[in-house]
């Protein structure tokens, strides 16, 4: 049933995106003197949030990401009209808004997501789904790629539990996400069932209630609780087993052309690990914070010792981009980033095209 869906709609998930792009990825090294924009950007309008999870990575101590985060930082409405301008001129492909913060809650999202629709770049974003309703879902859902929506509780109490949120909250998300539905425009809507021991017993009918609500996919992860893979594994090991039988029954039992069930529960050392010592996908898919600074990716953001490229409080971002391209290149992976990363497998990926050998290239 999954390949039939994939076979109908094109794979969504896959790492290989980029390889759609060759001279994109052909400008990547830092001998090549060409700074070509970027496929895609993040940007975290704010980091004000409506919901407090208690998994979230950005506010959770001890975690390397988002530890000199603001949540009072947001992007004043001029800069982000300047940010999309410019984005526009530099022919960026596309941008998804996240945080931080709840993309909803940014006081300036109608004014940024009415310019989008005047030019070719795609948009989308991520969101807890607490503020889907109005004029702002109806523009999505005519006009957006996708939104993918965080879940993590059950029904009202877990709901709760999870995100320190008054109740009936659940019940509302839920019924956004049927209003949204049935304005049935081209907005693909996905959910992000994000997995912790407390909803372990739960993720089968979880995934069989998004379905029977008339969501388009379902992307199961687990948790990130440590700045350790091994840390990590550990804490999900127990579960782990129990998980991802629910996840392989739900895709034998409910995976059709109009719902797709993406497993990305898995151990977790693969996206931990660096063996280079540069990024390409920062060049890629980089980040711009509500503090107006720049971050090569969203593990890396609100990390100033680590992460920080650059900053745009007093200048363009094309100005920024298109300046020297040795600051492309101040991150060393192996050594700053032994932590999560979800461009891990892609950049190895990038690095292995990079690296073949000219001469015996044609012996495909």
């Amino acid at each position: 049933m999954v390949i039939e869906y994939l076979n109908t709609m094109g794979l969504l998930y896959t790492k290989a995106k980029i390889f759609h792009f060759k001279e994109k990825i052909d400008s990547l090294p830092k001998n090549k003197k060409t700074i070509l924009a970027p496929i895609h950007i993040r940007i975290k309008p704010t980091n004000v949030c409506n919901h407090n999870c208690s998994y979230c990575s950005y506010r959770k101590d001890g975690l390397q990401l988002g530890q000199d985060m603001s949540q009072k930082d947001f992007i004043p409405k001029e800069k982000m009209i300047e940010i999309l301008e410019d984005l526009n001129e530099m022919d960026v492909k596309a941008l998804t808004f996240s945080g931080g913060g709840e993309p909803f809650c940014y006081p300036y999202l109608m004014e940024a997501v009415k310019f989008l629709i005047k030019t070719n770049i795609k948009f989308a974003s991520l969101t807890n789904g607490s503020r889907l309703t109005g004029e702002l879902a109806r523009l999505f859902a005519a006009y957006a790629t996708w939104l993918r929506i965080s879940i993590d509780g059950w029904d009202d109490a877990s709901y709760s539990f999870y995100r320190k949120a008054a109740k009936g909250e659940f019940a509302r998300v839920m019924k956004n996400i049927e209003d949204f539905k049935k304005l049935k425009g081209n907005c693909y809507l996905g959910i992000s069932l994000i997995i912790d021991t407390h909803n372990a017993s739960h993720v089968y009918d979880m995934i069989k209630r998004f379905k029977e609500i008339g969501v388009n996919s379902v992307k199961a992860s687990g948790c990130v609780v440590s700045d350790s893979g091994s840390q990590n594994n550990a804490y999900h090991k127990p579960i782990f087993n129990a998980v991802k039988d629910q996840i392989q029954r739900a895709m034998s039992d409910f995976s059709s052309a109009k719902f797709e069930i993406f497993d990305a529960y898995h151990e977790l050392d693969e996206k931990f690990k660096k063996s280079y010592t540069w990024c390409p996908y920062l060049q890629i898919l980089p980040i711009i914070g509500a503090d107006l600074n720049i971050y090569p990716c969203q593990d890396k953001a609100y990390n100033l010792k680590e992460g920080l490229i650059g900053s745009i409080k007093k200048q363009r971002f094309k100005d920024f981009w298109y300046s020297d391209k040795n600051k492309f290149f101040k991150i060393n992976p192996k050594h700053h980033c032994n932590h999560h990363c979800v461009a891990n497998l892609k950049n190895e990926m990038i690095m292995e095209y990079l690296d073949a050998d000219d001469t015996h290239l044609c012996f495909v």
